[in-house]
Parts: structure tokens; sequence; C-alpha cells
């Protein structure tokens, strides 16, 4: 248990706090206006502290803290240590969705719209997030009929532009056909900036452009033209329609609603841009430390802007209540946009039924998560409590790592670590290992160069400062490797050479009758056939055996991929692609003469002798 630090060594000052457990992990980090009134509170009779902060204050072992200038400070730097630490009894995102953008690829040559998932990119802007990608598409189809900008992918384009002819989108008006030059490019990036205006809200400028348009092709009696450009209208008008106004037409919104009971609350958040919600979003929390209400706005607050929305700060956010410190929270968010923005709890008005229809969804969203996680959460915890019970292990395995090697005859030998915490994958700590030591088909020496070099690494973590431990520091509560005796026998080797055969309890999983090899033990265990625990080991075998695989086939398609020109001198993968592009291939390329290879300005003479050297070997 953490001892209270001497009295007045704690500083009267804004700051992060930390609290560590005995193996150097951050277990808790929170935040003071001053540090010494703030951490004084964890310090009294453990009764009167909630429970998951006694448990906390027990697990620790001891407590470091960071003085800041100013409260604003104190607040990000508690973000930042979180973010980087995620430490176990701070509240976390527990669901892994990836929303669905409508994104805009405003620095390609031809911009394109298209469905992204995942990390947001440079040069492109997004718009939403939407429920499902098919809204998305459903979307799209409608502004393709106005905006006939492209939507195929760019070996599309360069496949039709060689060809010099156009793809069926274009007979279909939904498409300008910039591949065959049906367009300009000052007018295709006018559509494009139509198209990025209609998505920012800003719809009227479309319809009365096209209205115009049609009433003059009515009045020069171009009648076909006028009818395109009346079902245009229409398509714009039903794109509108699905957009609900929800506010005025001048107003930027977020919308935060809450739904919890004592271990999780469900996030759902409306983005309003110009009177209309563009987007929406939900995501559950893990309520491990003691939050009130209030205080659980500020949490959320951090979470949702831990990065500028997409659609950009707004200049008002609308909450259940407005936190510990509205002020500290509004001046933070104004960092954050560059301009005042506004913390409110409405009270009266639209505002309040806005809010109360956000929260509403919030909570249909909850009794959703509740009920398909209600199985998952306890066929875990049954999992974990039947392997400490069948394999008779001192405590329930919370950490499994478990190995596999994949080879295809003895070529391209790699091996897996997967990692398996509270019984749900941790796959930013998989590891995967390329084999050294072993050049043919071998797969115990293969397992032993493996774990010798994980469990190596941890010894040598565990030694230095926890600031300077690497990624393997953590060690396993119960190792799992694929295969039978002979696998388990040198994993045995290994931790009984490296001194950790007491400490790490291992086992092997063999794949006919599903059987578990214990150290030492003449018989296997024999998982029950309809057990959460034989299903958990079932799930970490197949997933090690899978990530094994994937490299393993990674490592063999770049071996036998490699072309005549890799490893030339100067020939980097931009002179490379541009000299195939421009001879006509590799194979013209090997036919090109040294004068052909000089006479492009563009390649030094050294480097064009180099490839002409090397294409006639």
């Amino acid at each position: 248990m953490v001892k209270r630090p001497p009295a007045g060594s704690i500083p009267d000052a804004p700051g992060s706090y930390q609290f560590f457990d005995a193996d150097g992990r951050v277990i808790y980090v929170g935040k003071a206006k001053s540090l010494r009134s703030r951490l004084s509170n964890y310090f009294q009779n453990p009764g009167s502290l909630h429970a998951r902060t006694a448990q906390m204050v027990a697990t620790a072992e001891r407590i470091e803290w960071i003085q800041v200038d100013t409260d604003v400070e104190a607040l990000m730097l508690e973000y930042n240590l979180i973010k980087e630490h995620r430490p176990r009894f701070n509240i976390r995102l527990v669901d892994d969705k990836s929303y669905p953008y409508l994104a805009v690829t405003v620095s390609d040559e031809w911009p394109r719209p298209r469905v992204m998932r995942g990390k947001k990119r440079k040069g492109t802007r997004y718009f939403g997030p939407y429920g499902h990608a098919w809204a998305i598409r459903d979307t799209l189809d409608s502004l393709l009929r106005v905006f006939p900008v492209r939507s195929c992918s760019d070996n599309k384009l360069d496949r039709h532009a060689k060809l010099g002819k156009p793809c069926l989108l274009f007979h279909i008006e939904k498409c300008s056909a910039p591949c065959v030059g049906e367009v300009n490019k000052d007018q295709y990036d006018q559509m494009v900036a139509e198209l990025l205006q209609f998505l920012d809200g800003d719809t009227d400028p479309v319809l009365n452009k096209l209205e115009l348009e049609m009433r003059a092709a009515a009045d020069g009696l171009e009648f076909e033209q006028a009818a395109r450009l009346r079902d245009r209208m229409g398509a714009v008008r039903k794109t509108i329609e699905k957009q609900q106004v929800v506010a005025e037409r001048n107003e930027d919104l977020d919308v935060i609603g809450i739904a919890q009971d004592d271990l999780e609350a469900c996030i759902f958040v409306f983005y309003v841009r110009r009177g209309r919600v563009t987007g929406r979003r939900s995501f559950i929390i893990d309520k491990v430390e003691d939050l009130t209400d209030v205080e659980l706005v500020d949490k959320v607050l951090e979470s949702i802007y831990d990065e500028e929305p997409v659609q950009g700060m707004p200049h008002v956010v609308l909450v259940p209540n407005t936190g510990t410190d509205p002020g500290l929270y509004t001046e933070w968010l104004s960092v954050l946009r560059g301009s005042n923005v506004e913390i409110r709890n409405p009270r009266r008005g639209g505002k309040v039924d806005l809010l109360s229809m956000v929260t509403k969804n919030a909570e249909e969203e909850f009794t959703r998560h509740r009920m398909k996680r209600a199985t998952d959460h306890n066929a875990r915890a049954r999992a974990l409590n039947e392997l400490k019970e069948f394999l008779d292990l001192p405590i329930a395995p919370l950490r499994i790592e478990c190995y596999d090697m994949s080879h295809l005859h003895g070529s391209d030998y790699v091996g897996s670590m997967v990692v398996v915490e509270d019984g749900l994958p941790a796959k930013n700590q998989y590891r995967r290992f390329k084999i050294k030591t072993v050049d043919q088909n071998d797969d115990f020496a293969a397992m032993e160069e493996v774990l010798t070099r994980r469990l190596t690494a941890y010894k040598v973590d565990r030694s230095k400062p926890v600031a300077e431990r690497g990624r393997f520091q953590y060690p396993p509560q119960l190792l799992v490797v694929d295969g039978g005796r002979g696998q388990l026998s040198r994993a045995v080797k290994v931790l009984e050479d490296l001194d950790l055969f007491d400490e790490i309890p291992c086992v092997s999983l063999a794949k006919q009758f599903e059987e578990v090899f214990l150290p030492f033990e003449s018989e296997p265990v024999r998982l029950p056939r309809q057990s959460e625990a034989l299903y958990l080991m079932q799930r970490i075998r197949d997933e090690s055996h899978r990530f094994a695989i994937t490299y393993h086939r990674q490592l063999r398609d770049k071996r036998l991929t490699t072309s005549v020109l890799d490893g030339i001198p100067g020939l980097g993968p931009v002179r490379r692609k541009r000299l195939v592009k421009e001879i006509g291939g590799v194979k013209k390329v090997r036919q090109a003469t040294l004068d052909e290879l000089s006479s492009l300005s563009w390649l030094p003479d050294s480097v064009a002798q180099a490839v002409y050297d090397k294409v006639r070997q």
C-alpha cells in the first residue's frame, strides 16, 4: 500500500499525479487545482473511501506528481498521461467501433468522394461520422447526379485514360469523365467546391443555381436539358430531407447524451452544423473509478475532444450538466477551437427537447450494449476462473500469451506472440519474430529461440527504471505454446534456464483432442467440451496461428515479388516507378539500349549505366 508523502512535500499548486504499482506500472492518473488538497483525500480511513478508490490505494506502491502553472495545463497533462499509459483504474473506452465517414480526397488531381474509416489522412476532407456505410453510399448515389465527380479508384481512372473510353457512369450521367477530357480542370474543381459546400450544410446556393439553369434551359427551348436539371434538383431535395433539421440555420452544436449504471456509461453525440445533423457517434465508457454525474461529464468531454472533430469544433456544446469546473473546460475547448466555446445545460426551449432526444438515443444504445455484453462478460469471467481451477494456477490468468511458429519447408521461418488480457485480445501487444538461428524444419528449436528472446527481454526490462522499460516489461500469468509435449519441454527448458519457472506457469495445447499438457505431468488435462475455458484456449491458439501465418505470407510474398530493378544504387521507388512508366514496362526496360536510358533527362548517367548493367546480367 502506498505511504503518505512527508508533510509539506506536496506543492499547493495545479498539476497531475500518478499512482504506481509494485511493477512500476501507472495504475491511476489524476489532476488537481491543488495537489496538496487533492492527494490528502486518498490518505484517510480506507473504510470511508469508495471501494474502487480503496482498492487503487491498496494496490499502489508509490505516488508521483508533476506541477504545472495553470489548471488548463494540468488538464492537458492528465489527458496525455492517460493516453500514454492507459491506467487500469481510470475510466476508458471499451468498444472498438470504427465509424465510416464520407471523405473527399481534395489533394488528388481529380478529387473523388468515397467511404473511409480509421485514421484520418492529410489532404482529405471528412464528413460524418455515419451510423452505417450504406447510408453514405445512398447519399453519394444521389449527390453524383448533381455533382458528377469521379467515384472510381485511381487504377480504374488510369485504365480508362489509356483506353480513351469512359466507363458506364459517364453514360448514366454520374461522372463527368475527367479520364478522357470530357471536363477541364477548372470545371471539375468548381464541381468539387460545390460538393464540399453542399456537404458543409450550405445547400441554398446549389438549389438556386440549379433552378436558374433549369429556367434558362426552358426559356431557350432546351427541354431535355431542363428536364435533367429538374431531376437533379429532385435529387438534391431528397438528400436534404435525409438530414434531420434540429436547430436554427446558423447554429453549430455538439449535443451529448449520457445513459449510465454503476459500471458503465453510454455516450451519444449529435454533430449539428448549420442546423442539420451531419453526423452521430456513440461509445461506451468503463467507469473503473468512482465518478459522480458531474465528474462523468468532465471525463466525457475529455474523451470526445481528445482530437478535434472532423466537422471542426462547434460554438456551443450541450451537456446534461456543466461539469465540476465549466470555466476550465470552456477555456480548454476555446483553445482547441481558436475562439470562444460555450458549454451549456439548457433549461427551457427547443434545446431541452434536443438534448432529451439525444439522451434517449443514448439510453436505447446502452440497452442494446448491455444485452449484447451480458453473456460476454460473464463468459470471460467463467473462462478465466475455469482455467485457474482446471490447470491448478495460483490466480486466474488475467494476462495470457500464446506462441506459434509458421514456415514453408524451413523458409521464411517466423514466430508469433498473441496476448489476451481479461479474456479479450490486446492486439497492440501482439509481437512477431523472424527466426534467426534455425535454417531448417525444427519447430522445437524455433520455439526455444522465440521464448528465449521474449523472456530475456522481460528480465532486462525488469531491471531498468520504469521510464526506460521496453515492450516486453509485463510477464504472462499463463504461457501457452501451440503443440504437444515437445514444444512444452522446450518452453520449460527456457523458463528454467532463465530462473522463471516458478514465476510463470506454462502449458501446451495440442490440436488433436484439444489436450492441454502440463509440465512434468504424464497425463494431459482435457478441458470439458462445452466449457468457456476450452473455448478461450481455442480462440487464443487460432489467433496465434492466424497471426503467424499472416506474417509468414507477407515475408514470402515480398521475397517472391522482387524485381530485376530492385537494389540498383540511385534507383529508388519514385525513379523506378517513373522509369517503368515512361519506358513501357519492365520488359521494355530490359530491352532498352544504354543510349535510350541516358536520353532520359531526369535519370543521371551513372544510374542509367547501373540499370543497363543490372538488366543485362
